[in-house]
C-alpha cells in the first residue's frame, strides 16, 4: 500500500492496492450470498446480524483475510475483538487456513480484557500505574476489600466483601469511576459504597494492581482524558471487528465508539436473539440501536442456517417470536426436515432423569431406529444448576458417563493459587496481596502479631510489603523462628526476581526453583528425622491429597512451556483461567444454558420448562418484561443448540433444596408452533391429569391451571405424607435429616448463603455439616449445609 489515505475512498485503490485485489479469493467462493455481502462490504459501519449456526465466525474470518489479500489493510491495522480466548484462537487459526499460511502477525487480535492489557501497560502512568502492574483475581479483591471494610468498622457479616466487590463490578462495567459515580448510587452499601470504592481505588494503584474491570475503565478513562492517545489508536486501527456485539457492557461499548471515531469501519457481529448476559452487565440494547450510533450503517442478515433441521429452527422462532426488543430475522436450512422437537411432562425431576437416562442409553445403543450416536454428541441443558443433581445421582447409578461444565477449574485450586502468588511476587515486588497470601505458606512463624508489624512498617514507610519485611529485618525487629525464615525468603525473592531477567535462565526452570527453594514443595511430605535424610530415604506425601496436589504443581510448571516468559504466563491466567479437559472417554454432557451458548449437539435435552424455574421467577421479579424476554432468549440459545433432536421436558413437582415444590409448564411450552412439535406419553402413565403433554398443545394458562389441580388432589397429599414418613433405608426419598458431626463443611463463619425457605443469612457457626445460621428476615436456625447455598450463587435458585 503507497497511500494509506487513499484506500479511505472507495474506488481510489493505489496501483499495489489493485495488484493486490488481483490476487485469487477462493475464500469468497465458499460463502453464501448474505456471507459475501457482509466480507465484501468494507467501507464504513457494518452489522453483521448472523442468526445461530448461520456462520458468523466463517464471515468474519473471511472479512479479515479479504482485508489482507485485497491490501486494504496491514496486520497491524486490524483490531479484531472476541469475549473468549477460545474464539480469539479458532479466529487465528481460521484467517492462516484461508491464507494458506500461519498468521503470527495481528497483532490486535484477542479478547477485550487481552488487548486493554497491552494498551494499558503502555500508558499505565498516565492513570498512576507502572508498567509491571499486577492483575488481581476474585479472591485478591475480596481480601483487599475486607480489608478496607473493617478499616471503616462496618460490620462485614452484615456487610460482606463480595456484595461490595458486585457493585463495584458493576460500576466498572458502567465506566463509572469515584469521580463519574451517579448521585443515585449514593446509597449504595449502606451508603458507605462511593467512598469505599474511592479507598478501593486507590488501595490499587498504592500496589500497583489492577481487577479485571479496571482493564477496560483505565483505558476509557486514558481515551476520553487524552485526546492525542486516542487519536493514535484511532489512526492505527483502520478496521474494527467485534464478535458477539449483542453482549457488549457499557464500557466495551464506549471502549469501542471512541476507537470507531477516526476510520469508522466497523463491522459488528452479533445476534440480538441470543442476548443471555444481561446480568453481568451486557446490554442487548448496544446492537439494537447499531444503525442510530453509526449512520449510515449497512446491516447484513445472515439467515441460512448450517446447524439445525427445519422443526428445530421454527420451534425457535416461534418462541422468540414473542420478544419484542429485536430486529428481527428468519433462519431457514436446505437439509431434510429430521424429527420434530420432542415434548414429554413427567410427574417429578427423578423421572425425568431417569427417563432422560434411558433415552441416552437407547441413542448410545441405536434401539430407537436410529444410528447409535457417541455420548460426546448428547448434551442436557439445564437453567439452574440444582437441577444437575439428578441427573448425576441417576447417571452414576446406571454407570452412564457424564461431564458437568462449570465445574471447580484448574486455576482455582489452592495449590495452584498458592503457586501464583508466589510467582507474582517475583515478577512485581509491589504485589502486597500476593506476598499476604505466601508469606506463611509454607509455616514459616509468622503470626498474626508478626504479619501487623510488617504491613504498619510498610504504612509507614510507604513501601511494599517485601520491602518492609527487609527492613524489620535490617533493623533487628523480627525475632524468633520468623527471622531466619524470612530472611531465607527475602533472600530467594531477590534471587529469583533477578533471575527473571537472565536470558540464561529459562522461566520454566525459574519456577520449579521458586517452588522447591521456597519450600513450598517439601511442604506437601511428611518431614524425615536426620537419620532418614542421610539414608536418602524417598519422601512421603504427608495425606491422600498431596499426590494429587504434587500432580497439579507438576501440570502448571508444564503449563509455563508454551508462554515466552513468567509475566506473560501470569497475563495468561488472569485473562483466560480455563481448565482444558484432555478427557478421551466418552461421555454425555450436563451443562447450564448460559454456559452452553456457541456450543452444539447433535442431541440436546431441555430439561425442566416450568415457570418459576424457566422462565426464572427471579429474573421476570427483578428486571420485568426485561427479564422475561432476556429469559426468552435463552430458552432461543438452548434450542437452537441441537443440531438433529431436540427434548424438552418438564415435570409436575420438582424437589428443590430438599422441598417438594408443584409447577406449571412454562409458558415457552405454549408459544412453540404446533406443526414442529411431537407429544410423547411418559412409559406407564394411565390416565390424564398430566398437563401440557397429556391433554395436547395449544392449551391457554388457565386451561393449565385448572389441570394444575391435579397436583393437590388427595392422592398426591397422600404420597408426599408416605415419602415424608419412610424409612431411613430408603434414602432418595426420605426427609429424615441426619447430622454428621465429623464431616468438614464447605463453609466457614462469616460466610453469607442462601435458603430457599429462609432467604440470605451469615453463617454463624459450624458444627460438622450442621451450620447455624444468622437470617436477615427469619432469625437464627440450624441447617444442614448442603440446603444452602453460597449466596454468589443465589441467581441459581428458580424463583
Amino acid at each position: 500500500m503507497s497511500s494509506t489515505d487513499e484506500n479511505d475512498a472507495p474506488g481510489a485503490l493505489s496501483l499495489s492496492a489493485q495488484a493486490m485485489a488481483a490476487r485469487p479469493m477462493p475464500y469468497l467462493d465458499e460463502l453464501n450470498p448474505a456471507q459475501r455481502e457482509a466480507v465484501e462490504a468494507l467501507d464504513g459501519p457494518v452489522l453483521m446480524l448472523a442468526g445461530a449456526g448461520t456462520g458468523k465466525t466463517k464471515a468474519l474470518t473471511a472479512r479479515i483475510a479479504h482485508l489482507l489479500t485485497t491490501g486494504r489493510a496491514r496486520p497491524n491495522e486490524i483490531l479484531a475483538v472476541t469475549f473468549t480466548n477460545k474464539a480469539a484462537r479458532e479466529m487465528k487459526n481460521r484467517v492462516g487456513a484461508l491464507l494458506g499460511h500461519t498468521v503470527e502477525g495481528i497483532p490486535w487480535l484477542g479478547t477485550f480484557h487481552a488487548i486493554c492489557v497491552k494498551l494499558l501497560r503502555r500508558h499505565a502512568e498516565l492513570v498512576g500505574l507502572k508498567s509491571n502492574f499486577s492483575i488481581l483475581d476474585t479472591d485478591d479483591q475480596i481480601r483487599l476489600l475486607k480489608q478496607l471494610i473493617q478499616a471503616a468498622g462496618i460490620d462485614d457479616k452484615r456487610w460482606p466483601a463480595r456484595q461490595l466487590a458486585s457493585i463495584i463490578d458493576n460500576w466498572k462495567n458502567r465506566a463509572w469511576t469515584p469521580e463519574t459515580l451517579p448521585a443515585g448510587e449514593a446509597s449504595a452499601f449502606n451508603g458507605q459504597g462511593p467512598e469505599l470504592y474511592a479507598q478501593y481505588q486507590a488501595r490499587l494503584k498504592t500496589l500497583n494492581a489492577v481487577d479485571f474491570g479496571d482493564l477496560l475503565l483505565h483505558v476509557v478513562t486514558i481515551f476520553q482524558q487524552h485526546d492525542d492517545v486516542l487519536a493514535q489508536y484511532q489512526r492505527w486501527f483502520r478496521y474494527i471487528l467485534v464478535d458477539e456485539y449483542q453482549d457488549t457492557n457499557v464500557a466495551q461499548y464506549l471502549w469501542l465508539r471512541l476507537l470507531a471515531g477516526g476510520h469508522k469501519n466497523i463491522c459488528c457481529v452479533g445476534d440480538d436473539d441470543q442476548s443471555i448476559y444481561g446480568w453481568r452487565g451486557a446490554e442487548v440494547g448496544n446492537i439494537l440501536r447499531f444503525e442510530k450510533d453509526f449512520p449510515g450503517a449497512k446491516v447484513v442478515r445472515l439467515e441460512q442456517n448450517y446447524r439445525s433441521t427445519p422443526h428445530i429452527l421454527g420451534a425457535a422462532a416461534g418462541v422468540i417470536s414473542g420478544n419484542e426488543g429485536r430486529l428481527g430475522k428468519t433462519l431457514w436450512t436446505e437439509v431434510d426436515e429430521g424429527e420434530k422437537v420432542r415434548l414429554i411432562g413427567h410427574w417429578d425431576g427423578e423421572e425425568e432423569a431417569r427417563w432422560i437416562g434411558e433415552e441416552v442409553e437407547s441413542m448410545q445403543r441405536g434401539t430407537r431406529g436410529m444410528t447409535p450416536m457417541s455420548l460426546d454428541d448428547m448434551a442436557i441443558l439445564v437453567r439452574a444448576s440444582h437441577q444437575m443433581r439428578a441427573f448425576e445421582d441417576r447417571f452414576l447409578t446406571i454407570g452412564l458417563p457424564y461431564r458437568v461444565i462449570g465445574g471447580p477449574r484448574f486455576y482455582e485450586r489452592m495449590e495452584i493459587r498458592d503457586a501464583m502468588a508466589y510467582f507474582r511476587v517475583v515478577v512485581s515486588g509491589d504485589d502486597d496481596l500476593a506476598f499476604e497470601r505466601i508469606v506463611n505458606t509454607p509455616k514459616r512463624g509468622v503470626g498474626d502479631k508478626a504479619l501487623q508489624n510488617i504491613q504498619r512498617a510498610a504504612r509507614d514507610l510507604g513501601v511494599p510489603l517485601l520491602d518492609a519485611t527487609r527492613a524489620l529485618l535490617g533493623a533487628g525487629e523480627i525475632k524468633g523462628k520468623a527471622k531466619g525464615e524470612l530472611e531465607k525468603l527475602v533472600a530467594g525473592f531477590d534471587r529469583w526476581s533477578a533471575a527473571v531477567h537472565d536470558l540464561t535462565v529459562s522461566h520454566v526452570e525459574l519456577a520449579e526453583t521458586v517452588l522447591e527453594e521456597s519450600g513450598y514443595i517439601r511442604s506437601y511430605f511428611k518431614p524425615q528425622t536426620e537419620e532418614e535424610e542421610e539414608r536418602g530415604d524417598p519422601l512421603v506425601p504427608k495425606d491422600a491429597e498431596a499426590p494429587g496436589r504434587l500432580e497439579n504443581l507438576k501440570e502448571l510448571v508444564k503449563a509455563l512451556e508454551g508462554f515466552e516468559n513468567l509475566q506473560g504466563f501470569l497475563e495468561h491466567v488472569a485473562l483466560i483461567m480455563d481448565n482444558e479437559s484432555q478427557e478421551t472417554e466418552e461421555k454425555v454432557t450436563i451443562m447450564t444454558l448460559h454456559a452452553a451458548k456457541g456450543l452444539e449437539y447433535p442431541a440436546v435435552f431441555l430439561p425442566g420448562w416450568e415457570d418459576g424455574l424457566f422462565p426464572s421467577q427471579r429474573s421476570m421479579d427483578e428486571s420485568g418484561l426485561k427479564g422475561l424476554e432476556e429469559e426468552r432468549r435463552l430458552a432461543y440459545v438452548g434450542i437452537t443448540r441441537a443440531e438433529e433432536l431436540c427434548t424438552i421436558s418438564f415435570a409436575a413437582n420438582r424437589r428443590v433444596y430438599g422441598q417438594w415444590q408443584s409447577a406449571l409448564p412454562s409458558r415457552f411450552i405454549d408459544e412453540l408452533p404446533q406443526e414442529h412439535v411431537e407429544v410423547l406419553t411418559p412409559p406407564g402413565l394411565h390416565g390424564g391429569g398430566y398437563g401440557a403433554a397429556a391433554a395436547g398443545m395449544g392449551a391457554r394458562m388457565e386451561d393449565r391451571a385448572a389441570r394444575a389441580d391435579a397436583y393437590n388432589s388427595p392422592g398426591w397429599k397422600r404420597m408426599q405424607a408416605r415419602s415424608s414418613t419412610r424409612p431411613i433405608s430408603q434414602p432418595k426419598e426420605s426427609r429424615n435429616i441426619v447430622i454428621d458431626s465429623e464431616a468438614v463443611s464447605a463453609f466457614t463463619q462469616g460466610d453469607r448463603v442462601f435458603h430457599q425457605k429462609f432467604g440470605y443469612g451469615t453463617v454463624m457457626g459450624i458444627e460438622g455439616d450442621k451450620l447455624d445460621i444468622e437470617f436477615d428476615k427469619a432469625g437464627g436456625k440450624k441447617v444442614v449445609g448442603r440446603f444452602v447455598m453460597p449466596a454468589a450463587n443465589a441467581d441459581d435458585v428458580p424463583f
